[in-house]
């Protein structure tokens, strides 16, 4: 399930602790989450260090010891010129690395499942739904509940869980929010699925983790967590306030297009998304020709660059 283990022991979360105390610099990064999935993926990620550390750290030390151990000084260390087999070394050459699969294979399968990005989060509160269709080189956030969308900026309510329907309008492209979660490609033609959610207030900060090309490098987002009643503001206060989002707008947002500032649409199609995720439209063009100039940096009425 997508929730903070429970029954994590005193041990665990000390040692958890003292990770993200040694690794300050990640701040706003995969160990410092911001809801339960995040949790849970920094949980993994810590538990399988010190699986890998308790290999790592006697082996580097006895690397030591052997050197100081048979040191050419050392008259007393055995000189063995014609030792070629030990069944008790061989044991335990095989046998500790061989639990160490079995320790993270175990714990990496038991978080997949636990953290299968299908499965809903447990929750009092119905999931919010959003979908999300990755552009050249941007964000598009439809909220169909709500009637209205928004680009390269996504508002969710705290402490609710949020419900993702994924797919892309161009290349394959990774939807990454690092202090909330599970990392999800958003594909052509198909549609994923994530649940997601942020335990309270604060802005945080999401991006593609697949290079798409020229345009890869802005293609980022804002997150913002506001409590319930900001966010039914928030919903008000787009309704009407933009364009509508039909297909008409869509076809001129598809073009390609960089460093794009967060826009709404007060109006939706409530039929544009499946028609993205099944291919009833078009992806839009690519780059133009040599000595036509760049799509990506063309003008807009919005200034893009």
């Amino acid at each position: 399930m997508h929730h903070r283990p429970a029954r994590r022991t005193r041990l665990a979360r000390a040692l958890a602790g003292l990770s993200l105390a040694c690794v300050g610099g990640c701040s706003g990064g995969v160990l410092d989450p911001a809801g339960p999935v995040g949790a849970g993926d920094a949980a993994i990620l810590i538990n399988a260090t010190f699986i890998m550390l308790a290999i790592v750290v006697p082996t580097i030390l006895l690397a030591f010891w052997i050197a100081w151990r048979y040191r050419a000084s050392n008259t007393k260390a055995k000189y063995l010129p014609h030792w070629s087999y030990s069944g008790r070394i061989e044991a335990v050459v095989w046998s500790i690395p061989t639990l160490t699969i079995m320790f993270l294979g175990g714990l990496i399968w038991i978080g997949s499942y636990q953290l299968d990005p299908f499965r809903p989060l447990p929750s009092k509160s119905p999931p919010v739904e959003v979908q999300v269709v990755s552009l050249d080189w941007k964000w598009l956030f439809i909220y169909p509940e709500q009637g209205v969308a928004s680009v390269n900026q996504l508002v969710v309510p705290a402490g609710r869980p949020v419900h993702f329907s994924l797919t892309s309008a161009s290349v394959f492209n990774v939807f990454f929010v690092p202090r909330l979660g599970s990392m999800v490609y958003a594909m052509p033609g198909m549609v994923s699925q994530l649940h997601l959610q942020a335990d309270k207030p604060e802005r945080l900060w999401g991006t593609s983790a697949q290079f798409s090309g020229d345009g890869f490098s802005d293609m980022q987002f804002e997150v913002q967590s506001v409590p319930q009643r900001d966010f039914d503001a928030w919903a008000a206060r787009a309704r009407g306030a933009g364009p509508p989002l039909d297909r008409a707008a869509y076809a001129e947002l598809a073009r390609q297009s960089a460093n794009l500032a967060p826009r709404g649409y007060g109006s939706i199609d409530p039929h544009l998304f499946h028609a993205i995720a099944m291919g009833a439209i078009a992806p839009a063009p690519g780059p133009a020709p040599e000595g036509q100039g760049h799509a990506g940096r063309e003008k807009t009425p919005e200034g893009r660059r």
